[in-house]
C-alpha cells in the first residue's frame, strides 16, 4: 500500500513538473540537490541546468571577491593618506599652519574640488585665505548648522541652499555634492565636488571622522597661545 502511494505520488510530482517547466528557476537550490544520471538522453538537460546554476554562483562569487578586493585597495590608500595627514598636522607650529595643512591635504591628496573651513575662533593669519572664514558661534549664519554642530555627525550629499551659501559664497554654483564634517566647538570642514554623485547619503565617513579628530587634536596644542 505504501509502495503504491509512493509511486502515485512520484507520478503526480512528475506530471506537475511537466506542467510547470519553470519551477526550478524559482528554486535553483533544489536542482543542485537532485541526483541525475550522466548518460546521454533527456536527463542531460537537467544536468546542464545544474552546471549552469553552479557557473552563475561562481561568477557571482568572483564578482563579489573582485569588489571586496577593490574596496580593500581603496581603503588602504585612504588609510595611508589619513596617516600622512595626521603626521603633517602634528608637525605644524601654529594654528594657522595646521589649518593650511588640512586644507591643502583635502584639496591635493583627497581631490576636493572646493575646500572650505569655518572656524568658530578667529585666526588673524588666515583673514585673506579664500578657503577659511571665521563665524562666531552665535552668528545667525550658523543657524542652519545648529544640529550638526551639536552632534558632530558628518553629512554627505547635496546640502540645503542655506548651508551651501554660507560655505561657498559666490562659488556656490560650482558645487553639486558635499562632504560636511562638523567639529563641535571648533567649526566646520566642507569638501565640495563638481560631481553630484561624488558624495552621497549613506557613504562611509570613518576616514572623514579620523581626519576631523586629528585636526581637533592638532589645534588643541595652540589653545591659549
Amino acid at each position: 500500500m505504501n509502495d503504491t502511494a509512493e509511486k502515485l505520488g512520484a507520478h503526480e510530482v512528475a506530471a506537475w513538473l511537466r506542467r510547470h517547466p519553470g519551477f526550478l528557476k524559482q528554486f535553483p537550490d533544489l536542482a543542485l540537490t537532485m541526483v541525475v544520471p550522466r548518460d546521454d538522453g533527456p536527463t542531460a538537460s537537467l544536468a546542464s541546468y545544474q552546471l549552469e546554476v553552479l557557473r552563475d554562483k561562481n561568477r557571482e562569487l568572483s564578482r563579489r571577491l573582485a569588489e571586496l578586493g577593490s574596496n580593500a585597495q581603496v581603503n588602504e590608500r585612504l588609510a595611508v593618506r589619513t596617516h600622512q595627514l595626521t603626521l603633517a598636522l602634528m608637525r605644524q607650529t601654529s594654528a594657522a599652519d595646521t589649518l593650511r595643512a588640512m586644507a591643502a591635504s583635502l584639496e591635493e591628496d583627497f581631490a576636493g574640488d572646493l575646500v572650505r573651513i569655518v572656524g568658530l575662533q578667529p585666526v588673524p593669519e588666515l583673514e585673506q585665505a579664500g578657503w577659511f572664514q571665521h563665524i562666531a558661534a552665535g552668528d545667525t549664519r550658523l543657524a542652519a548648522f545648529h544640529d550638526c554642530l551639536q552632534d558632530g555627525e558628518p553629512i554627505c550629499g547635496r546640502l540645503q541652499v542655506e548651508k551651501n551659501n554660507v560655505l561657498y559664497g559666490a562659488r556656490v554654483d560650482e558645487v553639486s555634492s558635499t562632504a560636511l564634517l562638523p567639529l563641535p566647538g571648533v567649526g566646520l570642514i566642507a569638501v565640495g565636488s563638481h560631481d553630484p554623485n561624488r558624495f552621497y547619503p549613506g557613504m562611509g565617513t570613518l576616514f572623514l571622522r579620523m581626519m576631523g579628530e586629528a585636526l581637533v587634536v592638532g589645534l588643541q596644542r595652540f589653545d591659549g597661545n
